[in-house]
């Protein structure tokens, strides 16, 4: 994994860009720590900052082959899982290393811009094409590597993150009404494509296309397809096994060590299961990771998104597998230290402690290895989050994770909500997606809204978990691989019936099933529950501290939220979920601490 960015222009002289090439490296560094690069010529400035993980000495980059009189050079952040198929596929005589950046490259030579349809991993890429005179640019299918860009007259900028592309002095530091409401009204999601920023995008997931005189012309290569699916449920059953378990072999595969995170849910466990097995195939033993939190136990209560904690689950795995296994225990100061620092890493205000946890626990992890897999994905292609299976959230005509419009427009400043109009806003950004989902015509009108609804879960809120997992893992010099986002999974599911993946009435029942002889039982048929978060009332208690404090100072905060809704807030009288089970009133609250210091660490103005 590495960080990439660069700048392209077929006017101006593109070697003058050497110092805001060094800028925007420099905040690419956290991405990779290894290595780094830097390609000038009349046409293309090319940067790179390298995480190694296969052929150490061979994948430096930028990376540059050339055939004959034509020359190509690429800068790659990702993984390729089916790098050795590829190989024979070319020819393995044609290859001077054993980096998947040369198969990415080759493949382009061999294929142009089909290359993509015959990668199996994640990734963002853009390779200069010197005798065509263009660049072309990729994003992964499923969206796990980010790829922003910037596009003028006269030339076209692109970076791993935001804070990169704000290095260079061409782009301004503005958000516009649009930016305001994403902020306050789909925040921490995203609309696909579009980077808050005024005049920033990001290249959709699934999409690629050419940067030219001409300008940049992006085409969308994959998406979820609805086809017939006339198989058993055992049929079913065997080839989501079979088809997870080459998913995480395939990414097993490194040179450096591999480990696992560790919930104590059935995803992780899933997984963990798998690599402990094919780690005591050659010797070794796994390393598992867990993060707690101080005195949670004390502070947990059960509810319908959370029934139990994790621990008891976490201490089953590691006696049912025997890893070698580590605890992150996070306490209130800490974690609220690192609200801030996640801003910094993600580059936009987040998921407040959800993300500033999983950055601590990348950050420790990180001490004992470069790379692990982790769980995401499964719920939102098996079908595992409550508004699944709830029949009445199933059948709200909106995002099922977002039901609060009305409270989040009562946070506009007045200048914003004279003139945004919150529940259109909100209404489109759902009705365009879900209108997008592919459906058979004879699809019964369950199958169809379950289409809609893993279309909608698939592009906003597993996208925002793909950020989050990214950015937060990226920042410590951590590669995190997710199997579940293989896109053969993925275009599977998305056909098979409703009936299926709800097997025994339960959530992922089929991939249960599926998978039933690698768990033990209790930890198998455990009830979903989300991602860790603190409920120690202190740091409720901490978050509005520093919350009333910012706003006893000038902020930019109030230039766009409105302070009534803020001094509300810090009262405490309401507590509504502002982005499903995941934030609450205290993450509410730090949302707005994050917000706050985007806004000021970044510099960022008002259109």
């Amino acid at each position: 994994m590495c960080g990439i960015a660069g700048v392209i222009s077929f006017a101006d002289d593109m070697r003058a860009e050497a110092e805001n090439c060094r800028k925007m490296q420099a905040s690419l560094l956290r991405r990779g720590p290894d290595q780094k690069g830097v390609f000038l010529s009349r046409e293309a400035a090319l940067v790179h900052t390298r995480l190694a993980v296969i052929d150490i000495d061979g994948g430096r980059q930028p990376m540059t082959v050339s055939v004959g009189d034509k020359n190509f050079t690429i800068v790659y952040n990702g993984e390729l899982y089916n790098t050795d198929d590829i190989r024979r596929e070319i020819g393995s005589d044609m290859f001077f290393t054993r980096s998947d950046t040369e198969v990415v490259l080759r493949s382009y030579i061999q294929w142009g811009s089909a290359c993509v349809e015959h990668f199996n991993g994640i990734f963002a890429f853009a390779v200069y094409d010197e005798a065509e005179h263009r660049v072309f640019l990729a994003r992964d299918r499923i969206g796990v590597k980010p790829l922003f860009y910037y596009e003028r007259s006269d030339r076209l900028l692109f970076a791993s993150e935001l804070p990169a592309l704000l290095a260079h002095p061409d782009i301004p530091h503005e958000i516009d009404e649009n930016g305001v409401a994403e902020l306050l009204l789909l925040a921490p999601g995203r609309t696909p494509g579009c980077g808050v920023i005024r005049g920033i995008k990001e290249v959709k997931t699934g999409w690629c296309g050419y940067y030219s005189a001409d300008g940049l012309k992006l085409r969308e290569y994959w998406r979820l397809k609805a086809y017939e699916l006339h198989e058993s449920f055992e049929q079913t059953a065997e080839n989501v096994r079979e088809l997870l378990l080459d998913s995480i072999r395939r990414q097993l595969v490194s040179d450096v060590p591999v480990c696992t995170f560790l919930s104590g849910g059935l995803d992780s466990s899933l997984i963990s299961s798998v690599a402990a097995c094919e780690m005591q195939k050659q010797g070794k033993r796994l390393s598992t990771f867990s993060v707690d939190y101080r005195d949670n136990a004390k502070y947990f209560r059960k509810s319908h998104f959370q029934p139990n904690s994790d621990p008891e689950y976490i201490n089953k795995m590691v006696e049912y597998l025997g890893t070698d296994h580590h605890w992150v225990v996070v306490d209130t100061p800490e974690l609220v230290d690192a609200l801030d620092e996640a801003v910094d890493a993600r580059g936009l205000p987040g998921m407040a402690d959800v993300d500033a946890s999983m950055l601590i626990l990348c950050r420790e992890l990180k001490k004992y290895g470069t790379v692990a897999l982790s769980g995401e994905c499964a719920d939102e292609i098996f079908g595992g989050y409550p508004w699944y299976r709830d029949k009445d959230i199933r059948e709200t005509d909106g995002f099922p994770w977002a039901q609060s419009t009305a409270y989040r427009k009562s946070f506009l400043a007045e200048r914003y909500a004279k003139v945004i109009n919150a529940e259109d806003f909100v209404y489109s950004a759902y009705r365009n997606t879900a209108d997008n989902s592919e459906k058979l015509p004879d699809d019964s009108p369950l199958e169809s809204r379950m289409r809609e609804m893993t279309q909608l879960n698939f592009q906003w809120f597993m996208q925002n978990l793909l950020d989050r997992k990214d950015r937060m893992s990226m920042y410590s010099g951590l590669e995190v691989r997710v199997p579940f986002c293989d896109h053969r999974i993925a275009e599977y599911l998305y056909n098979v019936k409703w009936e299926y993946k709800d097997y025994q009435g339960r959530e992922k029942g089929l991939l249960r099933e599926a998978m039933k002889d690698m768990l033990p039982y209790e930890v198998l048929w455990r009830k979903k529950s989300p991602y860790p978060k603190t409920h120690n009332p202190s740091f409720l208690n901490a978050v509005t501290e520093q919350l009333r404090s910012i706003l006893s100072e000038d902020t930019p905060l109030t230039d766009i939220v409105s302070r009534e809704a803020l001094e509300k807030l810090l009262r405490h009288e309401d507590n509504v979920q502002w982005y499903g089970q995941l934030m609450n009133l205290p993450q509410t609250i730090a949302f707005f601490v994050q917000l706050d210091h985007w806004m000021k660490s970044l510099d960022i103005k008002l259109a």
